[in-house]
């Protein structure tokens, strides 16, 4: 119980801070209001950024249940997670959270919060390959390996006959 709570505890900063803190800045700042009307650009966006933030939730739940730890760097998981979410691409968490800044940015018609949706994917791609990666490899050896080998980064490979899922 003690991870999920850690867990919930990490994810609610984050979201807080990263997903909609600064883009309520950002839109304040910019001037930009909420539409008078709800077309089908709002209502693509208001889709999109709730399967971004579900994903990123089940992202969450799969590290706290399955890995026993939490997504933030001084908390890492104990078990290597590649359930879930995670068996599809290796950072579904940041896929998630940046579609649904993706999808704010359509609700709103925002270009000021699609240059930051674009800034959150290249930060979290430099994290990822210069710090988490390394980690990993470090933290679970040939289990990661193997991992990285059968799932992609960032895009889901298709199903193939003989690969594990």
């Amino acid at each position: 119980m003690l991870p999920l709570i850690r867990a919930l505890v990490y994810a609610t900063l984050f979201v807080a801070f990263v997903l909609v803190f600064v883009p309520a800045r950002i839109i304040e700042s910019t001037g930009i209001t909420r539409p008078a009307t709800i077309g089908a650009a709002q209502l693509a966006g208001g889709l999109i950024t709730v399967l971004g933030g579900g994903l990123a939730l089940w992202c969450v739940l799969t590290f706290a249940l399955v890995g026993r730890g939490t997504p933030a760097p001084f908390d890492p998981p104990r078990r290597l997670v590649a359930t879930g979410p995670y068996r599809f691409v290796r950072n579904p968490m940041y896929s998630g959270a940046g579609g649904a800044l993706a999808g704010a940015a359509l609700f709103y018609a925002s270009l000021a919060l699609l240059g930051y949706t674009v800034l959150f994917f290249l930060i979290t791609h430099v994290f990822v390959v210069a710090y988490e990666e390394p980690v990993l490899r470090r933290m679970f050896g040939a289990e990661y390996e193997a991992y990285c080998a059968t799932t992609r980064r960032w895009w889901p490979l298709p199903h193939r006959e003989g690969r594990p899922r």
